[in-house]
């Protein structure tokens, strides 16, 4: 467990350039043996370009795009008609399953705050599929990158009521609670009335507060104001939020939380029923 955060610590003490490289060349091998051996996708970065999520083979990045398909179908019943924001686009895990799913009325939008990501999307699923948009936000991030707009002065760049289902895969886990509240209110003026949305963060109660502050692997020891960090310095590094906090965010941007769904990082045995490992929060617009 010490091993593990001393190695936490150091890798959250580089910079974002720093670590962008350390891991391009941790996996360089395997990125060369992969088109070596033809193991590559036009849509799918090498692994060393990965920066969100788990790096993986073009096989398994797929499958997992494939995997958050089916939960947003369960989950929001998103549709091939449906117009979809996607908060925190990445480098298009979402978004290359989507492709075959979407029809010629659906839509998505998705935006990020690493350019590289919003580059290698558009050079790629953008050019290819013209309702697939993506566009990039210089937001500070002392995870990602060193830009001077604040997401707390960041107003979403489309009309109001433009969107059925709004979906953001690990985003709120790495944003600090002024600027997500920020983001709910930027959420509530374009989604549609009749829209869904779909976020994942990690929550904990009073139950496992104590459980989540302890444990060996992402571990989220400094308390604060109803909610817990991950590394007391770099803020974005991860976030824990207390659930009624959540709600009681929600509820200040006009929004009403429909179900929280918990995911499998805080189970001290797998529970194989759960499908996701963060939490996931469903919400919508209160009703006027």
């Amino acid at each position: 467990m010490k091993k593990t955060k001393k190695l936490r610590s150091f890798w959250y003490s580089l910079s974002s350039r720093q670590r962008f490289l350390i891991r391009r060349l941790y996996y360089l091998p395997i990125d060369i043996f992969d088109k070596i051996t033809g193991k590559t996708h036009p849509y799918v970065p090498a692994r060393g370009f990965i920066y969100t999520g788990s790096p993986a083979s073009a096989k398994n990045y797929i499958q997992q795009g494939l995997k958050q398909l089916d939960l947003l179908k369960e989950t929001i019943n998103l549709q091939p008609n449906d117009a979809i924001l996607d908060i925190g686009s990445g480098i298009g895990r979402t978004a290359i399953a989507l492709t075959g799913y979407l029809n010629q009325n659906g839509t998505y939008d998705g935006f990020d705050v690493v350019k590289k990501g919003v580059d290698w999307c558009n050079n790629g699923i953008g050019t290819d599929f013209p309702n697939f948009n993506f566009k990039y936000v210089p937001i500070f991030n002392d995870l990602y990158n060193t830009s001077s707009l604040k997401a707390t002065g960041f107003q979403f760049p489309y009309p109001k009521n433009s969107f059925s289902k709004i979906i953001s895969f690990s985003l709120f886990t790495h944003m600090q609670a002024d600027e997500i509240q920020h983001y709910f209110s930027e959420i509530e003026k374009v989604l549609k009335p009749e829209g869904l949305c779909f976020s994942t963060f990690f929550l904990y109660d009073s139950e496992n507060e104590s459980f989540i502050s302890e444990k060996a692997t992402m571990a989220f020891p400094y308390k604060k104001d109803n909610y817990r960090l991950m590394h007391n310095n770099v803020k974005s590094s991860n976030i824990a939020f207390h659930k009624n906090e959540i709600k009681l965010m929600l509820k200040k941007a006009n929004l009403e939380c429909v179900k929280m769904i918990d995911g499998f990082w805080k189970d001290t045995i797998r529970d194989a029923s759960k499908k996701e490992y963060q939490d996931i929060v469903i919400f919508k617009k209160l009703s006027i």
